[in-house]
């Protein structure tokens, strides 16, 4: 097993990599749980993996009960953000009683923004069964529900008691779904460590074949990245905005074909492409980085590009992200392979240029 440590200003917790963690509960979870738990999870993670946990908790000496939420980005809304607050009502959860996100992005999202606004504030922890919750959603403390305008655009930061990454659960994720998840390892690569790029081309293979010990040192390098950004920009008044890379591009894709239809990864994986095309309009990155970065994506089943949609439409989806500022759209590239930053100087004539080859109308 791995341990990371996040710390922020307001909080410190550790993060758990490895496998069967839930043999281990009295270690791992005891420490960070209260005496009533509430178990959130969706009808197609809680058949799985919930009765694992509930005899973890009977063994350490919890009382629980479960709230189990339909599965899919398509419900990441305010209705289902009100099935939580009812289950916990009904059950008079108290303000100290800790919340169990057990799932992928979408139940850790709204969970930890359940937690932070019920009584003002609960605490919770995050069990993720997927690989993109696992390398990204789960550590650093946002939380959040979509609107029909915007992803995320309604949240809060809130950091969790602990979280806990088995790795074992990635053995039930549907291909598409790994691949997913993979974006997300991708692209912390591409913000900040060439080195790590290096090692996913050559570990691709090793990796889509989920072998144990490279994929726990991908899941590892990932949270670490992810600790220290976090650490140094809690709110993302800087650097922490850098993890939005792709983003900006993938959330409009996903608000344009509807929550759920492209996956948050594959719609990343399609904005880091758009993202790099950008870099290369104002000349740092080449067109070979480009095509070194397609190629990865590739290896990784993930889709390269964008679907159709109008200029209009681009701009309208991206106008709603949360970076933009004072009104001015801002944008996550790169300088080179391994190394981003922020870019708010991009007119409608360069975004037309860079979206040329997805706009189906003139």
């Amino acid at each position: 097993m791995h341990t990371l440590t996040v710390e922020t200003p307001g909080s410190r917790y550790p993060i758990y990599i490895g496998h069967a963690l839930y043999d281990q509960a009295e270690t791992l979870l005891a420490p960070h749980l209260s005496q009533t738990v509430a178990i959130i999870s969706n009808e197609t993670v809680a058949p799985l993996y919930l009765p694992a946990l509930e005899q973890a908790l009977t063994r350490i000496g919890r009382r629980y009960f479960t709230i189990i939420l339909p599965d899919g980005e398509a419900y990441k809304n305010s209705d289902t953000l009100n099935l939580i607050y009812d289950g916990l009502m009904q059950h008079r959860a108290e303000r100290k009683t800790t919340l169990i996100a057990l799932g992928g992005g979408v139940i850790g999202d709204m969970v930890g923004f359940a937690a932070a606004t019920y009584q003002r504030g609960a605490p919770f922890v995050q069990i993720p069964t997927t690989l993109l919750s696992q390398v990204d959603s789960s550590v650093g403390g946002k939380t959040a529900i979509n609107h029909p305008l915007g992803k995320n655009m309604i949240g809060a930061f809130y950091q969790p008691q602990a979280v806990l990454a088995d790795l074992g659960c990635l053995k039930t994720l549907p291909p598409r779904e790994f691949s997913a998840g993979m974006a997300e390892v991708i692209k912390y690569a591409l913000l900040g460590d060439a080195g790590f790029l290096s090692w996913l081309e050559q570990h691709m293979p090793a990796l889509m074949a989920q072998e144990a010990e490279v994929l726990a040192q991908a899941v590892y390098r990932c949270c670490q990245m992810k600790a220290e950004i976090v650490g140094e920009d809690e709110k993302e008044q800087g650097i922490r905005a850098h993890l939005n890379l792709g983003h900006t591009f993938g959330h409009a894709i996903e608000a344009e074909m509807g929550y759920g239809n492209w996956l948050h990864g594959e719609a990343v994986a399609a904005g880091m492409v758009l993202a790099c095309r950008l870099s290369e309009h104002l000349g740092y990155l080449t067109p070979a980085d480009s095509e070194r970065v397609i190629r990865l994506l590739q290896a990784a089943a993930l889709p390269v590009e964008a679907p159709p949609m109008s200029l209009e439409r681009w701009i309208e989806h991206m106008q709603h992200d949360k970076k933009v500022s004072d009104g001015q759209m801002r944008f996550v590239i790169l300088k080179q392979l391994g190394r981003a930053a922020i870019s708010s100087d991009i007119g409608r004539e360069q975004l037309a240029a860079i979206l040329s080859t997805t706009l189906d109308t003139p």
